[in-house]
């Protein structure tokens, strides 16, 4: 079976993104090494991603170009009269019988790059099989979540820990 795997980075005070979804607070840190955290790496272990529709239209605006056209792509939305769109599939179905059949397909490993209510349904659900947290350090004050609107609690069991010079630190987790 295949695992999905949430791999984002958060502020110390848990958002993954500013209040109007801005990202620039993740690349003000001195980075002397020139680390990619670990990103390639991980790009090397997945084949397909899933999103959110917000976050995809913040991915559209990070790069020139959809910067995952070579893997499978599936963008959650609420909304029916999406086009379509190059790269992406539009999931507008109920979810969860679409992730655990995808789960049960031959293929590598599925990166849920967010936001923070998708992340919180999949983790509502126990769809998601592992985090690795990139925690940076600043404090955002407000902005999405994590986890937006999760009220429930969940736990975790912490299975590597790797700390940058520049004060990253990155959290392995296994449900």
């Amino acid at each position: 079976m295949r695992k999905i795997t949430l791999y984002t980075a958060m502020s110390l005070d848990g958002f993954v993104a500013g209040p109007q979804d801005e990202l620039n607070w993740l690349i003000q840190f001195p980075n002397p090494e020139q680390t990619d955290y670990g990103y390639a790496a991980f790009l090397e272990t997945i084949d397909t991603t899933l999103m959110g529709y917000r976050t995809y239209e913040v991915v559209l605006g990070l790069e020139e170009t959809f910067p995952y056209a070579n893997l499978t792509n599936y963008v959650f939305t609420r909304s029916t009269t999406r086009g379509e769109a190059p790269y992406v599939t539009f999931i507008t179905e109920d979810w969860l019988p679409f992730i655990q059949s995808l789960k049960q397909q031959p293929g590598k490993g599925i990166w849920l790059i967010g936001g923070g209510q998708l992340n919180a349904a999949f983790l509502q659900e126990k769809c998601i099989d592992e985090l690795i947290i990139h925690v940076m350090p600043v404090v955002l004050g407000s902005g999405i979540s994590l986890f937006q609107g999760l009220t429930e609690k969940h736990t975790f069991q912490l299975t590597r820990t790797k700390s940058y010079s520049n004060g990253v630190l990155e959290l392995k987790y296994q449900l």
